[in-house]
């Protein structure tokens, strides 16, 4: 009788490494090229000031292209009081849909604030997670905060 073991053990190996093929492939997919189009988000935390805790709310659009670059505006509530601004910045990506931002806030060409975020892309590139890791003013002041925003991706790039 003769053995199949073998036989057997290539044909494993050859399912096996076409299993896990697909799965290689698809860690490595994000880019700036994959993540350019126009987004939608709302972002919602708390803002700490020296008199307290101040809650903040946005809702916003913006155009990232395939540099990188952002530009966009949202209408914001900080402890009610309300604005309108513009957004500009730039984002980084990696391969593991990790990525940062450095996104500047102005309000009629004047610069408020700039913040740096920590973002991940998910369902397919169409939505984004992301986190304020500082936020400061022009002359440098850290604003302590406590905000995140969750994004999607209304059309891929143009």
């Amino acid at each position: 009788m003769k053995s199949n073991v073998p036989k057997t053990f290539v044909q494993l190996a050859a399912v096996f490494v076409m299993t896990l093929t697909p799965l290689h492939a698809s860690t490595g997919h994000c880019s700036l090229f994959s993540s350019a189009g126009k987004w939608a988000y709302t972002y919602t935390g708390t803002i700490f000031t020296p008199s307290g805790p101040l809650p903040a709310a946005s809702v916003g659009h913006y155009y990232q292209d395939t540099a990188g670059n952002i530009k966009g505006s949202q209408a914001r509530s900080v402890a009610g009081q309300s604005g309108v601004e513009d957004i500009a910045g730039t984002v980084t990506v990696s391969k593991d849909c990790t990525a940062t931002a450095t996104i500047n806030i102005f309000v009629n060409g004047q610069l408020q604030r700039t913040a740096d975020l920590a973002l991940v892309y998910d369902s397919s590139g169409n939505h984004a997670r992301m986190i304020f890791q500082s936020l400061k003013l022009p002359d440098g002041t850290n604003v302590p905060v406590v905000l995140t925003i969750d994004a999607n991706r209304l059309v891929a790039k143009d």
